[in-house]
This record gives structure tokens, C-alpha cells and sequence, in this order.
């Protein structure tokens, strides 16, 4: 008997298939199948045991369509691409014949049944954009994907189309399956005060043991990195970007009443979770400006000998996939946003105490999704700057079992209250600064 993540078969390779074209399948518990705590090895069978789970469930149960608001018709899509990296002692022997034509359930089946596929190195694409002035993204750690154009049919269109015009992939290949989608999200900027967009993820698997060198557009992309799962599941790969905020920050003040450099005077910069990439194989696009920095441009966002930091909306996108993933802990490794500058940072962790322990409850116990029939669901906004913002079900529909698809249910009213703190924060240095004033005046009055 050969187990599969939560299917059983007679038998070795792959699974026999009755004359009816479906397989017989039976759901094991989850107590057969015992999870990793904290090490995720390469070939471990927890890992492929889940991620085939996840990309089951993803494709059985679509995340619903979100609508976009009234005021704003901008939808985008991106591509989250998986492939399995052979390793040295399973080596495929001869290529993967995978039949496109079959369904979704038994192309994955038989894509995971394989010795090579067990034993390789789950991994995923990741971009680095091009340096172009005014671009909010320019420089920034992305998947690939872009804006809906109108001719595109729908949104995964508009994914499979951006990923073919970015990086020269077809994701409609018969060595490319296309599994489902991960929550939409409605895409604000200036701490909530601007709509941007709605964001459409999706996920694919190439079947293909080997990928050819991808066509990099060099006005889009700089380079492009496979990172192992492994990677982004350590805890050790944790760390923060700084980011200086202060033109949006000005943006979202109402009547920005406050100069940028007065600003990032007091405030510093901002500081977001994120996570170090280690990428097992980058190609550069060597005609972008800036490939080979000069003495003149050292800090060049191409530049190679930068690290590689996952953050941000991508990495919101990221974690509603990775939660899937042993050790399921995606979610309490992620970190809030805050600020350099320690008093407002002290203020910030004062007022948002309790919201954080509220959100931080209801997403570690949060429900899995429902067929995209079920209406009930309310749609929650994202920071650009923060974490992805999936759909949640209310309280009376929420399961207790402790499955993970509320990630953004973690910035919920977040930054409503950075807004409230940085009041009280320029109050309190308006209030010292005064003070001190004060005593400095009284010191040096002559007696």
C-alpha cells in the first residue's frame, strides 16, 4: 500500500486508474501523517504530504471573486509557480509524460507519485523588478504578473499573459498546471487612504524536471530567483526591511500639513516583517541598467551583491500559501509594522496591544475556504506596505479546527490606529520639546 498526502493507492509508481478515468481515494487522518516541529528537510514526506494537500484544496475549493470597489477599476494578477528541483541521488530517469488533457486531481497525483519529485527540492519563482522612476514596485522582491489588460478573459489570463510577457514562460503548456487561486485582496496605499487595486493570486506547478532559461523583458524585470520552500519556511531567513515612508505618510495626514523631510526627521523610517531569500538558482537580465555598478551607482537596485528581501504585499500573498506548509507557522512568524524611532514605536506597541492579540487569535484560529458559490464572506483591505488580506468568515461560520486561510484578518483596523498613534506621538514630542525649551529659557536667564 503507497500513501500519498491524504490518498491511498494498491501498488507502487503510479496509481492504477479504473476504466471509469477516476481514482479511487480514500481520506486518512491526520495522526497517520506526523508533522515536522520545526526542521523542514529537503525529501521530507510531511512537506509533499501537505503541499499536495494544499494544492488539492486549492483547486477544489476556489477562494471567491472579489468585486472591485466603486471607485476603482484597476484588477491586477500574479503567478506563484512552483517546481520541483531533482536532487543528486534521484535524478529523473527519463521525462515526466504528463497528460494535460487529464484532470487537475490526477495530473497532481501523478506528478507527486514520482521517486524524483519525493526526493527534490520544492521551490518557487520570485522576480526582481527593474529600476524605473515613479514606479511604486521598482526594485521591490515580486511574483510575476501585472495589471489586467481588457482583453484578457479573466483574471488568471491576466496571469498566465503577464508571466508569458515578463519572464517567457507558458503557464498553458502541457508541462504547466494550473492548480487555483490563493485569496483576492482589495490593494490600499497611504496607510488606507487610497484604493489601488484588486490583487488576484494564482498557483501553478511545472511538471517538468528542467526549465530552460527564461526570457527576461528588461523593462520589467532585473532577475529572477527560484527559492527553495525549505528557505522561506525557516525561521532563521526571518528578518525586517526599513522603508522610508515619509511622502506616503505625509500623503494619508489630512492636509499634509507636514514637510516629507520633517517628517522622516521624526519618525524615522518604518519597519516591516520579511523574509532573507536563498535563492538555489538566479538568471539576470545583463541589459538593465546598472547590471555591472559603477564607482558613481554602488547602491543601484540591481545590484546583485544586495540581499534579496521578500516583504510587503508579496509577502502577504506568500504567507497565505506557506501557512499550508509544516510547520504551520507562517503566521506567528510574521511581525507588525512599526517604527524605528523607539518612542513611536513604544506608542504604537502601547495602543495596538490588544487589536494585535485579538487579530493574532482570531487568524491562528481561523477557517479554511468555501466553494466559490458561498457568499458569506466580507472582503477586507491590505496595505501595500503590510501583509495580504484574505477573506474571513464570520464568527457563527467559523469552524474550530484551526485551519489557516485568515491571514489578513492580522491587519484588520491596524492601521487605523498607527494613524491615531502618530497623533499622540508629535503631541508628545510638540510637549517635550516645549518643556525643554522651558527649562533651557529658565537656565539661561541671568539671576
Amino acid at each position: 500500500m503507497q500513501y500519498l498526502g491524504r490518498y491511498r493507492f494498491q501498488g507502487t509508481g503510479h496509481p492504477p486508474l479504473p476504466s471509469t478515468g477516476a481514482y479511487q481515494i480514500s481520506v486518512q487522518t491526520s495522526a497517520q501523517y506526523p508533522m515536522q516541529n520545526d526542521i523542514v528537510d529537503i525529501g521530507c514526506p510531511g512537506l509533499f504530504t501537505h503541499l499536495l494537500d494544499g494544492l488539492h484544496d486549492l483547486h477544489r475549493q476556489p477562494f471567491p471573486h472579489v468585486p472591485n470597489p466603486p471607485s476603482v477599476k484597476k484588477r491586477a494578477s500574479v503567478a506563484v509557480i512552483l517546481h520541483v528541483r531533482p536532487s543528486y541521488d534521484h535524478w529523473p530517469e527519463a521525462s515526466f509524460h504528463d497528460k494535460s488533457e487529464s484532470p487537475t486531481e490526477k495530473r497532481l497525483i501523478d506528478f507527486f507519485a514520482q521517486d524524483w519529485v519525493q526526493n527534490g527540492e520544492p521551490e518557487v519563482l520570485f522576480i526582481k523588478r527593474s529600476s524605473r522612476v515613479g514606479d511604486r514596485w521598482t526594485g521591490h522582491v515580486a511574483l510575476p504578473g501585472g495589471k489586467r489588460d481588457p482583453q484578457d478573459e479573466d483574471d488568471l489570463a491576466a496571469a498566465i499573459r503577464e508571466a508569458e510577457e515578463e519572464i517567457g514562460i507558458d503557464l498553458t503548456g502541457p508541462d504547466c498546471i494550473a492548480v487555483g487561486n490563493l485569496p483576492e485582496r482589495v490593494v490600499y496605499a497611504n496607510f488606507g487612504s487610497e484604493i489601488l487595486m484588486v490583487l488576484c493570486p494564482f498557483v501553478f506547478v511545472v511538471t517538468s524536471s528542467s526549465i530552460p532559461p527564461l526570457r527576461l523583458q528588461p523593462t520589467e524585470v532585473a532577475s529572477i530567483h527560484w527559492v527553495p520552500l525549505r528557505a522561506l519556511l525557516s525561521p532563521s531567513l526571518r528578518t525586517v526591511e526599513n522603508v522610508d515612508v515619509s511622502q506616503r505618510l505625509r500623503l494619508a495626514l489630512p492636509g499634509g500639513f507636514m514637510p516629507r523631510a520633517a517628517i522622516r526627521f521624526l519618525i524615522g523610517q518604518m519597519q516591516f516583517s520579511a523574509i532573507r531569500l536563498i535563492p538555489s538558482e538566479s538568471q539576470y537580465c545583463t541589459t538593465v541598467k546598472g547590471f555591472i555598478p559603477n564607482a558613481n551607482n554602488q547602491a543601484d537596485s540591481t545590484d546583485t551583491a544586495r540581499p534579496l528581501l521578500l516583504w510587503g504585499l508579496t509577502l502577504g500573498v506568500m504567507t497565505d500559501f506557506l501557512n499550508m506548509l509544516p510547520p504551520h507557522r507562517s503566521i506567528q512568524q510574521w511581525e507588525y509594522p512599526t517604527f524605528t524611532a523607539p518612542d513611536l514605536r513604544f506608542i504604537v506597541g502601547l495602543m495596538t496591544s490588544g487589536l494585535r492579540k485579538r487579530n493574532t487569535f482570531n487568524a491562528t484560529t481561523g477557517t479554511r475556504p468555501r466553494p466559490a458559490s458561498d457568499k458569506r464572506c466580507w472582503t477586507g483591505p491590505v496595505g501595500v506596505l503590510g501583509l495580504g488580506v484574505a477573506r474571513y468568515y464570520g464568527l457563527k461560520d467559523r469552524p474550530t479546527d484551526g485551519t489557516n486561510y485568515a491571514v489578513g484578518i492580522l491587519l484588520r483596523g491596524y492601521y487605523q490606529r498607527i494613524r491615531q498613534a502618530i497623533y499622540v506621538f508629535l503631541a508628545w514630542r510638540a510637549v517635550v520639546v516645549s518643556i525643554t525649551g522651558i527649562l533651557a529659557w529658565r537656565f539661561l536667564l541671568p539671576r
